[in-house]
């Protein structure tokens, strides 16, 4: 495969003999790979070119991973972030899902782990890329309009600004309506493997969901708790176009 044909990926990562070894393992799978050696250089690259993915370390000199994760989330074109990160620093990993990261490996890390999860969240994007081109979706459900193309959600005509996986989420549960998912399930359709553990994330997000979308977030008529249970989406009607 010629070079400009290959998926495109930016690694960013201070300590050399770790940046060379990941960008070794995910050229010999086939990936054009670029390397940034700190936050400074790693935030012009990601948002300055059009990358398939971005392999972040969250501690870097100057601006850190989820600085640069939260700057890639502002821009309109979606990008898959996969996060470095400690084994001993939780709130990092935590904050990373929260900003929209799409997974994390904790350090040390299998090589071959990172090239396989790497996989993995392309294919997803690939597959979501994929059904949205073959189904350009309009979901309606009461006052709620989603359109899957251009990605937006209004309500009551107004547009709504949703984060990734906030729109994500809120697809999810208007495609099944009526369906009661958990959070492992939520984590899994939504989210993608390996996030085990991190129930809560699903909790802030579907709070950050209600208070943009409902009439009132402490009375919600579409995301529903279903206590000992999960969430569903109780809509009168959704209509699909």
């Amino acid at each position: 495969m010629r070079e400009e044909e290959k998926l495109k990926i930016l690694v960013v990562e201070d300590e050399p003999d770790i940046a060379e070894l990941v960008a070794l393992h995910l050229r010999d799978a086939g990936f054009a790979i670029t390397i940034a050696g700190d936050g400074h250089s790693g935030m012009r690259e990601a948002c300055g070119r059009d990358w398939d993915m971005v392999i972040l370390d969250i501690r870097l000199p100057g601006p850190d991973g989820l600085s640069i994760c939260k700057a890639l989330r502002k821009n309109q074109n979606y990008v898959p972030v996969l996060m470095l990160t400690s084994k001993t620093t939780e709130l990092d990993r935590v904050l990373g899902l929260e900003l929209g990261a799409d997974d994390y490996v904790s350090k040390p890390f299998s090589v071959s782990e990172l090239v396989a999860r790497t996989k993995a969240i392309l294919r997803r994007v690939n597959a979501a890329n994929s059904q949205q081109h073959r189904q350009q979706e309009i979901v309606q459900s009461g006052a709620i309009s989603i359109d899957c193309a251009s990605r937006e959600v209004r309500v009551e005509q107004r547009l709504i600004d949703l984060t990734a996986r906030e729109f994500d989420l809120l697809l999810h549960f208007a495609r099944f309506p009526g369906r009661v998912f958990n959070r492992t399930q939520l984590l899994d359709s939504v989210w993608g493997y390996g996030h085990d553990g991190y129930e809560h994330t699903v909790n802030s997000h579907i709070n950050r969901l209600r208070a943009k979308i409902e009439p009132s977030a402490a009375y919600p008529k579409y995301i529903v708790t279903v206590w000992g249970v999960g969430y569903k989406f109780s809509a009168p009607q959704v209509v699909t176009s």
